[in-house]
């Protein structure tokens, strides 16, 4: 079997169709042109295979989840809660945008609902306080990036099902490398406010403001300590926790804190029927190509290739950076893992490379795509919310990039950093 499905797959992104029909016309036309109709049951099943799984249920449950618990004022006690820690440092606002991410991050899973939910009232916030707008986008649209990093994480989800990684190791393994960025986001922020004389957004507020800012979140806040807790101790699986989440967020959302009326719920569902679909079908459509890249003998090509250039693990590693760094530039961070999981994760594993460490390099990696142009989701969201040219955003967000950048090398070259906690929990050996 020749690789004509790969060329195919490449001219059909370059002009301009959705990845997953690009996915299903590649394989589909290259058993065409060689011949090989027979095999058209084989894909068929594969798709099929590919869809029907016991841990991608974990998808939509997990969307659901997140879809309730950013609606109505779930977002708002995030940020006063946030603000009553940090909202009297120079630089306030910002400090209080990074800290929000990094609480969010545990609820949505998500940098695009990220950076529209806090964006949305953040930014007009930063201005009013006397922030430049685009330095106001650019520190949303780099924070957001943490959503998918700190557990519960779609893409991570979607690895571990393809690459058959535990869901518990992966989640525990991004909790340090999102910490990591989140510090790292907030002590650039520092630097910049005392160089640049940032305002300082608020009093300090008093511990009883503070109780009672995070009474108010802490409804929104438990639902991660109960979904971490219950799966890294063992007590239920990935999916199991996923449904967990989607019935307290279904309790929580519209009877307790009342931020979701019966009109929004019928929404909520839709939208979350929607998008399951989607990343369903990209599954689906991804597990059929992965499995062409094995037969056509296209993955030991590429390891060949890899291993011709040098056999020097940290080398290669670092290139592989490069490479998904690039990818990330113009393909999502799902689809990108989809498609290159399965190619690049076995010739490092190969070589001694852990399959958690390597899931972490990669995930993290193709999450900051999200926030580097020409395609990065994130900076288009944010774009929309501010107001701002996406090349503003950039301009301003490059100290943040650098802080991301140099996080995802630590992990990279220093495993036990991504390691050591799903070790101490039992979650790997």
């Amino acid at each position: 079997m020749s690789t004509a499905f790969f060329w195919i797959f490449i001219a059909l992104l370059a002009l301009g169709t959705p990845v997953v029909f690009a996915l299903l016309i590649g394989p589909g036309l290259s058993l065409v042109l060689d011949d090989q109709r027979q095999f058209f049951a084989t894909l068929l099943s594969r798709f099929y295979n590919g869809v029907d799984s016991f841990p991608l249920l974990a998808v939509p449950f997990f969307i659901l989840a997140g879809e309730l618990m950013n609606s109505g004022g779930i977002t708002r006690s995030i940020v006063n809660f946030s603000q009553s820690l940090i909202g009297h440092v120079r630089g306030g606002l910002a400090q209080v945008n990074i800290l929000s991410s990094m609480l969010f991050a545990g609820i949505s899973g998500s940098a695009v609902a990220d950076a529209s939910a806090i964006g949305k009232m953040l930014v007009p916030a930063m201005e009013q306080n006397g922030y430049k707008r685009s330095f106001a986008a650019a520190v949303t649209a780099a924070a957001a990036v943490i959503g998918p990093i700190i557990p519960p994480s779609g893409i991570m989800v979607l690895y571990g099902f393809v690459m058959n990684v535990s869901i518990g190791a992966l989640f525990a393994a991004g909790i340090v490398p999102g910490i990591m960025i989140g510090l790292g986001l907030m002590l650039t922020t520092r630097i910049l406010a005392t160089r640049n004389n940032l305002p300082v957004a608020s009093r300090r507020a008093t511990w009883r403001e503070r109780g009672q800012a995070f009474r108010k979140a802490a409804l929104a806040l438990v639902m991660p300590v109960i979904l971490l807790g219950g799966m890294l101790s063992g007590f239920f699986t990935a999916t199991e926790a996923a449904a967990v989440a989607a019935g307290y967020a279904i309790i929580v959302a519209p009877f307790v804190m009342r931020t979701v009326d019966f009109k929004e719920m019928k929404r909520i569902f839709v939208a979350t029927a929607m998008q399951s679909g989607v990343i369903l079908m990209l599954v689906g459509a991804a597990v059929t190509f992965a499995w062409l890249v094995t037969v056509s003998g296209m993955a030991n090509g590429i390891a060949s290739a890899m291993l011709g250039i040098t056999d020097n693990t940290t080398l290669l590693l670092f290139l592989v950076n490069l490479l998904l760094l690039l990818i990330g530039m113009f393909l999502d961070a799902g689809p990108a893992i989809l498609i290159l999981g399965p190619v690049l994760a076995p010739i490092f594993v190969e070589m001694g490379v852990h399959p958690v460490h390597f899931a972490l390099v990669m995930c993290v990696n193709l999450t900051l795509g999200l926030a580097t142009p020409p395609m990065g989701l994130v900076l288009f969201v944010t774009s929309s919310v501010s107001g701002v040219r996406v090349e503003s955003i950039v301009r301003a967000m490059l100290p943040f990039l650098a802080v991301e950048i140099a996080v995802l090398l630590l992990i990279t070259f220093f495993p036990s950093l991504t390691l050591a906690l799903p070790r101490w929990l039992g979650l790997i050996q």
